[in-house]
């Protein structure tokens, strides 16, 4: 099961886990074949991600924008890592702050 993005989400996709809004209320079940109506109300209620069934962690990884170079991100990730030397990157969200991190140093020629 993996995390995606509700850009990145397809009609009939199936929830592996229920989504509820900020206050806890449940928009959809568990199982949910996700039909274009579901796309809408996820965004509707600011819903930004939701777990998939089928789809493990590293398939759900956002793509890369189209101008970025995928070596420059691994290259600037790499010249980042000794600011993550005392958190680590072993927690998923330090570990896409790095990768977030790096792909905006490309975008902008900071590298």
């Amino acid at each position: 099961m993996g995390m995606v993005a509700v850009d990145n989400l397809e009609v009939g996709m199936v929830l592996a886990s229920p989504v509820q809004d900020r206050n806890g209320r449940m928009l959809l079940g568990d199982g949910a074949e996700l039909t274009q109506k579901h796309l809408v109300v996820l965004r509707t209620w600011g819903i930004t991600e939701v777990d998939i069934a089928g789809i493990d962690q590293a398939e759900a990884v956002s793509p890369l924008p189209d101008e970025v170079d995928p070596d420059a991100v691994m290259a600037v990730e790499q010249s980042l890592l000794p600011l993550f030397k005392h958190a680590g990157t072993d927690h998923p969200a330090l570990k896409e702050l790095l990768r977030l991190a790096a792909i905006r140093k490309v975008q902008h020629g900071l590298c």
